[in-house]
């Protein structure tokens, strides 16, 4: 017997999860029950929350890039001794 769920989603995301279901030939329905299935058998949740970039981090990756750009980067290493020896030069 088949019971309905209701859960409140920011559109974007229902939106998204259908095109992402709708892309591998489910709906968003099977979607759901296939999870809901997973956490059952494995008794395991398992989510994902990116973090946001903060000002300070968007602001340190910019100054890597820029100096990845420029070239102001150290040459590559392809062990510890070499990288010693030439921090003591």
């Amino acid at each position: 017997m088949n019971t309905v769920i209701s859960v409140k989603v920011d559109q974007e995301v229902k939106d998204a999860a259908s095109e992402v279901a709708k892309s591998v030939g489910l709906t968003l329905s099977a979607l759901v029950n296939s999870y809901l299935r997973h956490v059952v058998a494995t008794r395991r949740i398992e989510l994902f929350a990116p973090e946001p970039m903060t000002p300070k981090l968007e602001r340190l990756i910019g100054e890597i890039e820029r100096e990845l750009k420029s070239g102001k980067v150290s040459k590559k290493f392809h062990d510890a001794e070499s990288f010693l020896a030439d921090l003591k030069k």
